[in-house]
């Protein structure tokens, strides 16, 4: 059973196993070991989550949800979900349509999200069609209306950063201590066939949030013919997401993305992709001249 954090709310529907998974995901969010896009399905960016949080506790590394799991992930007994209730800015927006290309993103003034859904996804960490399964029948076109979402926003702050490590094989970001103690691990894309991940060890040289985005087709092995240099306006839709981690390698970083269902399961242009809520956790956490090591 998922507990609630308002009387007023009821249990959403959705199956036995879909609310255990639920749970899980959104009790391994507040934990900073992250699963991605909560969506109540037992994926690989879950599995490493498990996998992680298990490591940490020094449990049984299985990446499977077991009893001894369990017991640490409820350690933390606040409510699983949460009532939301819709604002007139909510409603209001504003949402446009982004163009799939890059000259059509280049004639916007923002890169901002496209419908509601999208936006409240974004906020609470999860998948629209997650929003829609724990709201049944709710229409989300009026202020004042209640909805239920993932209590994922009273995590605590991390804390300082001494370190990354990025493991491409697993396809995660782990911060780590000044010790070299992992603290907190999100999933990753993290290059492809034709752009490897730079494998070293490099130094952050700067963070900017809300960034502006560069397009330079000629650093794209898969860029379209006709294609030119083009200047993408800031926004959570802009190819970069909410953040840009400047790395001491050429062209390469650690970023957010508009697209947070595919992190970890699609391949990057070499950079490391992050879904948006997780990227802001780790600019606050990893600061200038902190060491990424990129092993794959």
């Amino acid at each position: 059973m998922l507990a609630v954090g308002a009387a007023a709310a009821a249990e959403p529907a959705l199956s036995a196993a879909d609310t255990q998974l639920l749970r899980a995901q959104v009790l391994l969010d507040r934990a900073h070991f992250s699963p991605g896009e909560l969506d109540a399905a037992y994926g690989s960016n879950m599995r490493q989550a498990v996998r992680g949080f298990q490591k940490l506790r020094q449990l049984r590394v299985s990446g499977t949800l077991d009893a001894a799991t369990w017991k640490e992930l409820e350690r933390d007994q606040a409510p699983v979900l949460e009532v939301y209730v819709l604002t007139a800015q909510d409603i209001a927006g504003p949402y446009a349509k982004v163009p799939a290309d890059m000259a059509g993103k280049a004639r916007l003034a923002s890169l901002g999200y496209v419908n509601l859904l999208e936006a409240l996804g974004e906020r609470f960490h999860c998948s629209p069609e997650l929003l829609r399964r724990l709201n049944p029948g709710k229409k989300m076109r009026q202020a004042g209306e209640q909805l239920l979402v993932p209590n994922v926003l009273i995590a605590k702050p991390l804390p300082k950063a001494a370190s990354a490590l990025v493991d491409a094989k697993e396809g995660t970001l782990t911060l780590l201590d000044a010790g070299g103690m992992p603290f907190a691990q999100f999933p990753a894309s993290t290059g492809s066939r034709h752009d490897p991940l730079p494998e070293g060890r490099w130094q952050v040289r700067g963070v900017a949030t809300n960034p502006e985005y560069r397009y330079n087709p000629k650093l794209f092995w898969d860029a379209k013919a006709g294609d030119t240099k083009a200047r993408i306006a800031a926004g959570p839709n802009n190819p970069v997401g909410l953040a840009w981690i400047d790395l001491s390698i050429e062209h390469y970083g650690i970023h957010g993305t508009p697209e947070p269902g595919k992190i970890g399961k699609t391949q990057s242009h070499g950079c490391v992709r992050l879904t948006n809520w997780d990227v802001m956790q780790v600019v606050r956490s990893l600061g200038r001249g902190a060491t990424v090591l990129m092993q794959s």
